[in-house]
């Protein structure tokens, strides 16, 4: 399916310290044997040539990447202020990341790109530069003129796909951030997405507690009966197959895993720890309620080993392959 696509996927490179650079090289390299469809870069060259010394030619937009793909790594080229080494980062280094990704944003949009994959970035060196966004995911979604209460994180595997209600808050803040309202933002906004990204017409949802065993009804606490409960209902009515509250400790196993397409969950760690104990390797951060498809490795920039050939490419090829497999879907039902 990845090399049906009618367009190109943009991928940022990210802050050009990082292993961004090194990933989308090693996965051009590994094109062939992981089916990796046409995609352009979007990047400073120079981040490139400092860990990978394979061909690169320089394009003006993603549809110009198939022409080119099968003998060199297609690249919009960003030129920074500065030239990053690698495991050094900079302010250049930031401004070089926020402008790749904005480009990138703005070729899927305007219809250039099948879909946006995001690299690394780092946080910290973006708010040096005013950056005033949480993350990537809260960028992309106010390019794209859509609230945040509208989108939604999902990490998805092979065999897991989970959506945190909550994200990047301190555990002991959860339950005042909970609201039905905001569960049944997050829950319907992960169906659509698993219609329009995933292709399952009827997908079924289980809504995990927050309390251990879903709070052994109100004697472990009373959020599942006072904010969960009414949530779950309010979905159904509108037709949704959903289940829950579920005891999130007998969520994940196998069989557990086979009654549903998706997960949500309370809380970051209650999405993330399972996904990761499954999907180290190939789990891949997913943005849904976006007019775009937005895809990214589930990792950071790793500074530390930035330069060494130490990356594993495997979560970067992984991210476009499933921004490959939501284009497609979404080309099949739009």
């Amino acid at each position: 399916m990845a090399r049906f696509l009618s367009r190109p996927i943009a991928i940022s490179l990210g802050d050009p310290a990082g292993i961004g650079p090194e990933v989308v090289a090693k996965c051009w390299d590994g094109r062939a044997v992981n089916n990796l469809p046409p995609f352009a870069a979007i990047g400073d060259p120079r981040a490139i040539a400092h860990v990978w010394d394979g061909p690169i030619e320089l394009v003006d937009d993603p549809q110009q990447a198939e022409a080119v793909f099968d003998y060199a790594l297609p690249l919009i080229q960003i030129t920074a202020a500065e030239d990053d080494l690698p495991g050094h980062p900079s302010v250049a280094g930031a401004h070089c990341s926020l402008d790749s990704l904005e480009i990138a944003v703005g070729l899927a949009r305007s219809g250039s790109a099948a879909a946006v994959v995001t690299g690394p970035v780092s946080k910290e060196q973006l708010y040096s530069i005013g950056f005033a966004h949480p993350g990537q995911t809260e960028f992309v979604a106010e390019r794209c003129g859509v609230s945040q209460g509208n989108v939604a994180m999902m990490l998805a595997g092979p065999t897991l796909r989970t959506v945190p209600v909550t994200t990047h808050i301190p555990l002991a803040e959860v339950p005042a951030h909970l609201s039905p309202a905001l569960i049944e933002a997050r829950g319907r906004t992960t169906l659509r997405g698993l219609q329009r990204n995933f292709g399952i017409a009827e997908p079924t949802l289980a809504i995990s507690g927050i309390n251990p065993h879903s709070g052994e009804g109100g004697l472990l606490g009373r959020e599942e009966i006072e904010i969960i409960e009414p949530a779950i209902a309010a979905l159904r009515a509108e037709g949704w197959r959903v289940t829950g509250p579920h005891p999130a400790d007998t969520m994940f196993h196998a069989s557990a895993r086979a009654r549903y397409d998706a997960a949500l969950c309370m809380y970051h760690d209650q999405a993330l720890i399972p996904l990761k104990a499954l999907h180290f390797e190939d789990g891949v951060n997913v943005t849904l309620g976006l007019p775009i498809i937005r895809t990214a490795p589930d990792h950071g920039t790793a500074f530390d080993i930035a330069g060494q050939d130490l990356a594993d490419p495997r979560p970067m090829a992984s991210a476009i392959q499933m921004a490959a497999l939501c284009a497609a879907n979404r080309e099949l039902v739009e």
